[in-house]
């Protein structure tokens, strides 16, 4: 059944909402799939008799669920469904992706070694200008930007196997990598905000501005709680999701 084979039922369920469940029904069983322009409002006006703050309303939330992008001049374009990842494990981005059943990518921009700042020293225990790994990449799902990450590392992490060279990065996990040295990360902090994405993210995005982002800073570290990575991830907030379980306290 699609969207517009039925009238709209006489219930105490508004009508913009019958509207939106109908679309949105249509959209995750692959009717309307991502790239694809909804029905407009004058359409759905005269399909339902409803008026255009009705199918506004209907529009308007599914944008909120994150199922569609509203674009001025275009439409209702249905976006790709958001990759939700659970707070309370450390996993990597490929391990992520695959529970999803998504091809997890890298492109590297650079690997190399520089000096520690104020802020980097502080979240590694470090003294301020010792030398840490920076690893700057973007990483995709299915070939496309999902996030950007900048991470720091201690050096002491790859005295068994070397600094990875950006084909490696580019080929595969870091986390993979590090765990065939028999390197685990036992726990860590992170915190997140949403922010403004700024031009240079925007870009490597591949998303107009204006654009939400969601900006995670992870510390993670050792068994013997010594913090041995920080990350800074800029994931596109209408591609990604967080998901924590909360108990009573």
């Amino acid at each position: 059944m699609s969207w517009n084979d039925t009238d709209l039922e006489e219930s105490p369920i508004p009508r913009w909402s019958q509207i939106a469940d109908r679309l949105r029904t249509d959209i995750e069983s692959g009717s309307f799939k991502p790239g694809d322009v909804l029905p407009g409002e004058a359409e759905i006006n005269k399909r339902f008799g409803v008026s255009r703050s009705t199918s506004r309303a209907a529009l308007d939330y599914l944008e909120t669920e994150g199922l569609i992008k509203r674009r001025s001049g275009v439409g209702s374009i249905v976006i790709e469904p958001r990759v939700e990842r659970p707070l309370n494990q450390i996993s990597s981005f490929s391990e992520d992706m695959r529970r999803r059943g998504l091809t997890p990518g890298y492109r590297t921009r650079s690997v190399k070694v520089v000096s520690a700042s104020a802020a980097i020293a502080l979240e590694l225990q470090l003294q301020p200008g010792d030398d840490v790994v920076e690893i700057d990449r973007t990483m995709l799902a299915d070939g496309m930007p999902l996030a950007t990450s900048i991470t720091y590392l201690r050096p002491q992490l790859f005295k068994k196997s070397g600094i990875p060279t950006i084909e490696e990065l580019d080929s595969g996990s870091l986390y993979e990598r590090l765990r065939r040295d028999d390197i685990v990360f036992a726990g860590g902090d992170e915190r997140i905000e949403a922010a403004m994405a700024d031009t240079m993210t925007a870009r490597i995005l591949n998303v107009r501005q204006p654009a939400v982002v969601l900006i995670c800073h992870r510390t993670s570290w050792m068994p013997d709680r010594q913090p041995v990575e920080y990350v800074v991830l800029h994931y596109l907030a209408e591609r990604y999701s967080f998901h924590v379980k909360l108990i009573k306290a």
